[in-house]
C-alpha cells in the first residue's frame, strides 16, 4: 500500500514516521517476489532496507550523493528513486542492472562493482565539492566485508586529514559473500560485544541531552580519545586515525538511524557510524543461509530452494573434487582465496586441510603476494580467484610472481562472459593481461577432464601458470579425446582440409557445432584444441596452414591482447599466405543479460561464427 506511493526520489519523505515499518515489510516482501523470478542478490538487499530508507529520509537526492560499496546492495536505493516498475528486467539483457549506473539514474552517483572502493570514490566526491564551493553532504556505504580490502585503509588514511564533512557509514553484518575472517572481523566483534561501554555511553548521552551543557559538550565528549574508551574498545582504530565513531547502532532501527545521520551531518571532519545489520532480515531462508542467497537463482517463495536443480557438476565443482584428491596426496599443496571459498569451490579442501587453506579476505593483491611467498617457501600454491577480480592484482602477478618465476597455480574461475553482473564481472580480458607478461604460462580446459588434467599438470610445473574455465555446467563431451597435457602443444581432434578451427577452452565445444555445420555445407573442417593460449603452438599452426586455406581462431576473450592476434601474428611472421579469421568478443564492455544471448549478440555463437567463416570464403573467392 505504501510502496505504490513511491513514484520517484524523496516521496519517501511523505510517508508518515508511524508507517516506515510498515513500508520496509513491504520493500522486503518484493525484493523477494521479484528476485525469486529473476535471481539477484537478495541477502544483501534484505539487511540493508532500512538503512537505505534512513539514507534516503535524512538526505536530499540528487544534490547529496551515496557511493554504494560493491553496489550489490542498492536495489532498495532503486526502489526510493523511481525504478520500482523496471525490476522485472532486473540484470537482463538492455534491462535494469543489479548495480549502481550512472546511466540509469542521477541518484546513482558511482558505477560500482567491485569490493572496497567506495570510500576513495566518495572522498573524491568530497574534494570536488569543497573545491567548487558547495555544501551537499556524501556518504560512502561500505560493508564490513570490505574492510578487508587494503584499498579502503588507503582511503581512511587519506580520509582521516579531512577537515570538512564526510559520512562513512559501517555496514556490519559480519558476512562478506561467506563469513569473514581475520583481524578486521575480531576487530569489529570486539566493538559489537563491548556492551559496558555501549550501556555507559547511552547513560552519558541521555543524561546530558537537553542540558544546557549537555547540548554544548555532546559532540566534544564523541570526539574526544577516551581513556576508559581505549580501555573497554582494544585500539579504538577509527578514532586513534582521527575520525569520529558513532555506535555501534541498530540498524533496522529508521527513526534512530536517521538520528544518528543526521548527527553525523554536522560533523566537521570524517565521521564512521558503525550499523549493525542481519544478512537476509525478513526472509527465514536468506537468514539461515545468508551465504547461498548472496547471489541467488530463480527460486521457490515458500522453501528458498532454486527452481532449477542442477545434477550435472559445474567447473567449479571439478576443481573442487581435483584439489581434494591433489591435497591428499601431496601435503606441499596449498589453497588460498579471496573471501569466497564457496564461490571458488574451495570449502571442501579448507574442510580436509584446515592448515593449508588460506582465505586472506577481500584482497586480491595479498592472496598473490601471500601465495608468492608460500611458493619461495617450498609450498605449491594454487590461488583461486575469478578472472574480474583477478585483475586487482595485476601487478602483484607481475612483480611478485613472474618476476622471480615462482611455481604459482592460478585458477580462473568465471573466465569468460559470465552474464547477469554484467560489465564489472565479465572475465573477457584475463587473456591479455596474462599473457603478455613474461614468464606467464596461460592454458584453458575444453571439458571437465581436461581441466582435471590441466590442474594436476599446473601443480607440477616449475614456473607460474594460469588455468582459465567457465562459469557454468562443465562440459562432458569430446571425453574420447584426451591426449596428455604438454607445455605449450594443442590438442588435433579432428583432421580434414580446407578450413581449420582453432578453439581455445570453451569455445572447442561451439567449434563443434560450427564444423557440424560448415560439413553440411560441404567444407572439409579440421578441429584444433588449442589448449595454450601461452605458449600457443606454433607448429601447430604452420601444420594447419599447409593444407588449410582459412585459418580460424575462437575464444571468449576481447580481440586485443588475444589468442587470435598470436596466431595472425605467427602465420604473418613466417609470410604464410593463408587466410586467417579471428573470432573474439570486441574491444568493449559487455552488459548483463542470459549468456547465449550475449554470445548471440556479439556474433560468436555457432550461427554467427559459422556466418563470418561463409563472408570470409566469399571475399577469398573474389580476390
Amino acid at each position: 500500500m505504501f510502496l505504490e506511493t513511491i513514484k520517484e526520489t524523496n516521496d519517501i519523505k511523505k510517508i508518515d514516521k508511524t508507517n516506515w515499518n510498515a513500508l520496509a515489510e513491504e520493500i522486503r516482501q518484493f525484493l523477494i517476489e521479484k528476485i525469486s523470478v529473476t535471481g539477484g542478490h537478495l541477502g544483501s538487499n534484505l539487511g540493508v532496507v532500512e538503512l537505505t530508507m534512513a539514507l534516503h529520509l535524512s538526505l536530499n537526492l540528487p544534490e547529496d550523493k551515496i557511493v554504494w560499496d560493491v553496489g550489490h546492495q542498492s536495489y532498495t536505493h532503486k526502489i526510493l528513486t523511481g525504478r520500482k516498475d523496471k525490476f522485472d528486467t532486473l540484470r537482463q539483457y538492455h534491462g535494469m542492472s543489479g548495480f549502481p549506473k550512472r546511466k540509469e539514474s542521477d541518484c546513482d552517483v558511482f558505477d560500482t562493482g567491485h569490493s572496497s572502493t567506495s570510500i576513495s570514490a566518495a572522498l573524491g566526491l568530497v574534494k570536488a565539492r569543497d573545491i567548487r564551493g558547495e555544501h551537499r553532504t556524501i556518504v560512502s556505504v561500505i560493508g564490513d566485508g570490505s574492510l578487508t580490502g587494503g584499498m579502503a585503509y588507503e582511503a581512511l588514511n587519506n580520509a582521516s586529514k579531512l577537515e570538512t564533512n564526510f559520512i562513512i557509514i559501517l555496514n556490519d553484518n559480519n558476512m562478506s559473500i561467506s563469513e569473514n575472517v581475520g583481524g578486521v572481523s575480531k576487530y569489529l566483534n570486539n566493538i559489537r560485544t563491548a556492551t559496558g561501554y555501549l550501556d555507559l555511553k547511552k547513560g552519558i548521552y541521555n543524561a546530558l541531552l537537553g542540558t544546557k551543557v549537555g547540548n554544548n559538550t555532546i559532540n566534544g565528549i564523541r570526539r574526544a580519545k577516551s581513556s576508559f574508551k581505549q580501555l573497554v574498545i582494544p585500539g579504538m582504530f577509527f578514532e586513534d586515525m582521527g575520525i569520529t565513531y558513532l555506535g555501534p547502532v541498530d540498524g533496522h532501527d529508521i527513526a534512530g538511524l536517521v538520528k544518528v545521520i543526521n548527527e553525523a551531518k554536522r560533523v566537521e571532519g570524517p565521521v564512521l557510524i558503525h550499523v549493525m545489520t542481519q544478512k537476509g532480515k525478513g526472509y527465514e531462508p536468506a537468514e539461515r543461509h545468508p551465504a547461498r542467497f548472496h547471489g541467488a537463482e530463480p527460486f521457490a517463495v515458500e522453501t528458498g530452494l532454486p527452481l532449477k536443480n542442477r545434477t550435472e557438476p559445474n567447473y567449479t565443482d571439478v576443481f573442487s573434487t581435483i584439489m581434494c584428491k591433489l591435497g591428499q596426496r601431496d601435503e606441499k599443496v596449498v589453497a588460498i582465496t579471496a573471501a569466497m571459498p564457496d564461490g571458488t569451490g574451495l570449502k571442501r579442501f579448507r574442510n580436509r586441510f584446515p592448515d593449508r587453506f588460506f582465505d586472506v579476505g577481500i584482497a586480491e593483491e595479498h592472496a598473490v603476494t601471500f601465495a608468492a611467498g608460500l611458493a619461495a617457501g617450498g609450498m605449491k600454491p594454487v590461488v583461486a580467484i575469478y578472472s574480474s577480480f583477478l585483475q586487482r592484482a595485476y601487478d602483484q602477478i607481475v612483480h611478485d610472481v613472474c618476476i622471480q618465476n615462482l611455481p604459482v597455480v592460478f585458477a580462473i574461475d568465471r573466465a569468460g562472459l559470465v552474464g547477469s553482473d554484467g560489465e564489472t564481472h565479465q572475465g573477457i580480458f584475463d587473456l591479455s593481461y596474462l599473457t603478455g607478461i613474461p614468464n606467464m604460462t596461460v592454458c584453458a580446459p575444453k571439458n571437465m577432464w581436461e581441466l582435471s588434467d590441466m590442474i594436476k599438470f599446473a601443480v607440477s610445473y616449475e614456473r607460474p601458470i594460469a588455468i582459465r574455465y567457465p562459469r557454468g555446467l562443465a562440459y562432458s563431451g569430446l571425453k574420447e579425446f584426451r591426449e596428455p597435457v604438454s607445455l605449450g602443444r594443442a590438442e588435433w581432434i579432428y583432421r580434414e582440409k580446407e578450413i581449420a578451427l582453432f578453439a581455445l577452452g570453451s569455445m572447442v565445444r561451439t567449434a563443434e557445432a560450427v564444423r557440424e555445420e560448415l560439413r553440411k555445407k560441404g567444407f572439409g573442417v579440421s578441429l584444433i584444441n588449442a589448449r595454450f593460449a601461452k605458449p600457443i603452438d606454433e607448429e601447430a599452426v604452420l601444420e594447419a596452414c599447409r593444407d588449410h586455406r582459412l585459418i580460424v581462431t575462437m575464444e571468449e576473450n576481447v580481440a586485443a591482447g588475444g589468442y587470435g592476434e598470436k596466431v595472425l601474428a605467427c602465420i604473418n611472421a613466417h609470410r604464410l599466405p593463408n587466410a586467417c579469421l579471428t573470432v573474439s568478443i570486441p574491444d568493449e564492455y559487455v552488459e548483463h543479460g542470459n549468456v547465449e544471448l550475449l554470445k548471440q549478440k556479439l556474433g560468436i555463437d555457432c550461427a554467427g561464427i559459422v556466418d563470418k567463416v561463409e563472408q570470409m570464403l566469399e571475399k577469398l573467392k573474389q580476390e
